[in-house]
């Protein structure tokens, strides 16, 4: 850009310009013309003239250069007026406004932060000069992506009050595809082979649309960088790219690479050893890395030796470990000893933590949840491990973590640990709808960070298709400092088994309860409770399965009663919790085993013991592609006995399936049925008029069996497989909201104490309609897609499922969903 530099000296005295340059004058006064943004004392600060002063040629030239840097003026001439200098700037015009049309391969982010970095933001001066190595920047990064006849177009317009606005017009054209990729010189491995670990594709054809041949230069770099490590993992510690060369078809097409390797011979470890400090441990990282004496040489176990030995120094405090691997080579035996050098460098102390982002919770709630503490020595692995239990809390959306130098001090960090919470409670008071309970009501208030404490607080209402329900609860997760968590609750629940596929009875509970967990680490974990539950069954029919619990309770002076129990029941229970996140993890598992028992002195004797685990394994290394199982199991019975009979599980106790464990079948469609036997009466003989005389009561093997509503057991076995796979059509910014997976379910519920062999005396076809419901094996499996959606109505769940196992009086079905809305 040119700058007009001018200096016009007028002179009461009538020197003129050429005597001016050998002759100097003392200033008296300094004016500048044609200020409209920069202030005159900004301007004034990089005039290096003060009045007073003797200036000539040379001084006011370097103003004018002085001034010129300061980058606010794009013209600038100066006078002489008697002993006056005046200089008549003509500033820079300001940025009004940026605008970007035509970018596809970089996002308007991406663009104003790269604008950004060179000055040029709404409010700044324009300077073409540096917009001219922006566009050039950005041609070439076109270039490098394959897109070599990308076009911009500077759009600048001028605005009122010396301002503009300026536009960058993107045409990108088509991206060039590789035609070929050739690699010269390979012997020991053929070219499919190679090119197979790359993730560039050449000339693919049109059937293969899913999969891209477009050429871009970083891919290309990490594809021949995929070679070299496949030749240096399998011993060939010679191997070389002696060169690349990138051809351009004359139309800008087409893209021809072709790399010249040099491939060398396999080379074995001699031996390995140590220099440096290894605190001590040097015997025991030698006997944990993977090197190994006598074996080929291979690069992958070089730099993971390398990271284990920097991470397991930084257990201990030294995060700046510095590890090298020096190899003396041997070409002429073909073996190399590799010396391992290590520097564990200062040991770090964490000086201060800080913690940002939580604008409801309180910073101890967050502390507390800290392995990393302040004044300790800085352990990768104890932020990470504060990191993840901070994530893990229900009112976190995610959690990052810094580690900032103190400056003038070489062995102190600050850490910084930036949070971002989500909504930790609610009232909701709304609607729902589900296949299993119908339309429901509900009201209550739910918070999991009370107040910013991290204490839990519920309370809710209840009501659907034969269910009522009214909870309270509260849980202090740090009822100690050494986190024991204490909580309570209290409810009231009125049942119609009826309603929901099962046998007729009815049941009306409430109870009270208290537990108490105590953390054996980070991961596991003890609990302990106790519940006082009163409890009216009701309207219950007379069923084999439920005689002897008739037969141990029943009024003989009022059989219709209900019956009326007090339990009094006690809990204890490990869980372990490894997963990555706690909503959709990806990594990780979640396991729990329970025991509950009521206590001898109460009305009805029995115990439960449940199993449930989750796994999830990543396939991919982006954790799009996740493997998970699943398990439940779950097993009851009584204990003792009750005027004269044994105790059993009672019916309102008998395990149940959920739509989700098992999904293709109608919910509790696979449980026992419940089985009434009827004797069969003899009639009598007949009177002469024609009246029957009566009736006897016919022999056992005569009885009558009818199968009534499904009952359950006192056994359960799940089981199941998930493929989670990328949703297709979705942007990054929902997958944490939304999952698709296949899926394989199977499940059971048996009981253990129907006993078939009761039934062999029984005719033939009476026997026939019964099932063995103690069999375990009887197993319903299905099959399917799930979507599951944290949708702006709420949660909701579809399923789409096909058995692959059934039973003949199975209900099943293909589709299932549950949504809910709150407002």
């Amino acid at each position: 850009m040119a700058i007009k530099k001018h200096l016009a000296v007028t002179s009461l005295l009538g020197a003129s310009f050429a005597a001016l340059g050998q002759e100097s004058f003392i200033v008296e006064d300094l004016k500048v013309e044609g200020l409209q943004r920069v202030a005159l004392g900004a301007a004034l600060t990089h005039i290096p003239i003060n009045v007073g002063d003797q200036v000539d040629t040379y001084t006011v030239s370097k103003t004018i250069k002085s001034l010129h840097k300061s980058g606010h003026f794009d013209d600038i001439e100066a006078y002489r007026d008697g002993e006056r200098i005046v200089f008549k700037v003509t500033e820079r015009p300001t940025i009004s406004s940026i605008e970007f049309d035509g970018n596809k391969d970089i996002k308007d982010e991406q663009l104003s932060e790269s604008l950004n970095q060179q000055n040029i933001r709404q409010g700044e001066p324009l300077d073409r000069t540096v917009l001219d190595s922006v566009e050039k920047g950005l041609i070439d990064f076109f270039h490098s992506i394959g897109k070599y006849n990308a076009k911009i177009d500077l759009e600048i317009t001028r605005l009122p009050r010396n301002r503009v606005r300026l536009k960058l017009n993107f045409d990108e054209g088509d991206a060039a595809s590789i035609r070929q990729i050739n690699i010269v010189g390979n012997e020991l491995f053929p070219d499919e082979e190679l090119l197979n670990l790359a993730e560039s594709k050449q000339d693919l054809p049109w059937y293969m649309f899913m999969s891209s041949d477009r050429y871009q230069k970083q891919t290309i770099e990490g594809d021949l960088e995929k070679i070299r490590s496949y030749y240096l993992d399998r011993g060939y510690l010679r191997f070389n790219i002696d060169s690349t060369q990138v051809s351009v078809s004359p139309e800008r097409e087409s893209v021809y690479v072709t790399a010249n390797v040099t491939e060398g011979e396999q080379y074995m470890v001699k031996g390995f050893d140590f220099i440096g400090d290894l605190l001590g441990r040097e015997e025991l990282i030698k006997s944990v890395i993977p090197l190994k004496t006598g074996e080929l040489y291979n690069g992958s176990v070089v730099t993971s030796s390398e990271e284990f030995i920097k991470s397991f120094l930084a257990r201990f405090g030294y995060a700046n470990a510095e590890v090298r691997t020096i190899p003396e080579i041997d070409d002429e035996n073909k073996e190399v000893q590799l010396t391992l050098s290590v520097d564990p460098g200062k040991r770090v102390y964490v000086r201060r933590i800080d913690i940002s982002g939580n604008q409801n919770t309180a910073d101890e709630v967050l502390r507390r949840e800290m392995t990393q503490l302040e004044g300790a020595w800085l352990s990768n692995q104890n932020l990470e491990r504060s990191k993840l239990q901070i994530q893990r809390l229900p009112y976190m959306e995610s959690v990052e973590f810094d580690v900032t130098p103190v400056p003038g001090i070489d062995d102190e960090v600050d850490v910084d640990f930036t949070v971002k919470e989500q909504s930790a409670g609610s009232f909701t008071a709304g609607l729902a709808y589900g296949s299993y309970y119908g339309l429901q009501f509900n009201i209550g208030v739910s918070e999991s960070n009370f107040l910013g404490s991290g204490n839990q607080v519920s309370f809710n209402i209840n009501t659907s298709r034969g269910s009522e329900s009214v909870s309270l609860s509260y849980t202090d997760p740090y009822f100690t400092p050494d986190g024991v968590s204490q909580g309570s609750s209290i409810f009231y629940r009125n049942y119609d088994a009826s309603e929901f596929s099962l046998i007729d009875y009815k049941s009306k509970s409430y109870g009270l309860g208290t537990n108490i967990g105590f953390p054996i680490n980070a991961n596991n974990r003890v609990n302990f409770g106790i519940r006082w539950i009163e409890e009216e069954l009701s309207d219950l029919a007379e069923y084999e399965q439920t005689r002897v619990l008739r037969e141990t309770f029943l009024d003989p002076e009022n059989p219709d009663a209900g019956f009326e129990f007090t339990k009094f029941e006690l809990s204890t229970g490990w869980s372990r919790v490894t997963v990555n996140r706690g909503l959709f993890p990806t990594a990780g598992s979640r396991q729990s085993l329970n025991l509950t028992a009521t206590t001898p002195n109460s009305d009805l004797n029995y115990y439960k013991v449940n199993y449930n685990s989750r796994f999830y394994w990543p396939i991919s290394n982006d954790h799009r592609w996740v493997f998970s199982t699943r398990a439940a199991l779950g097993y009851g019975n009584g204990y003792g006995s009750t005027n004269g009979f044994d105790q059993v599980l009672p019916v309102q106790e008998f395990f149940r399936i959920t739509e989700q464990e098992l999904r293709g079948f109608d919910r509790n469609t696979i449980l026992p049925r419940a089985v009434v036997r009827a004797p069969q009466n003899i009639p009598g003989t007949t009177l002469p008029d024609g009246t029957p005389a009566g009736s006897i009561g016919g022999a056992e093997e005569f009885d009558t069996l009818r199968l009534a509503g499904r009952i359950g057991g006192n056994a359960k076995a799940v089981a199941g497989m998930e493929m989670i796979v990328p949703t297709p059509f979705l942007d990054e910014e929902n997958t944490s909201s939304v999952r698709t997976s296949f899926f394989v379910d199977a499940a059971n519920v048996w009981d253990t104490e129907f006993n078939v062999d009761r039934y062999q005396n029984l005719q033939p076809d009476e026997r026939a309609r019964l099932d063995d419901y103690s069999d375990p094996s009887r197993f319903r499996v299905s099959t399917g897609l799930s979507i599951q959606w944290i949708s702006p109505m709420g949660p909701m769940l579809i399923s789409f499922a096909y058995p692959l196992k059934e039973q003949e009086d199975d209900d099943t079905k293909t589709i299932s969903f549950n949504i809910s809305n709150t407002f």
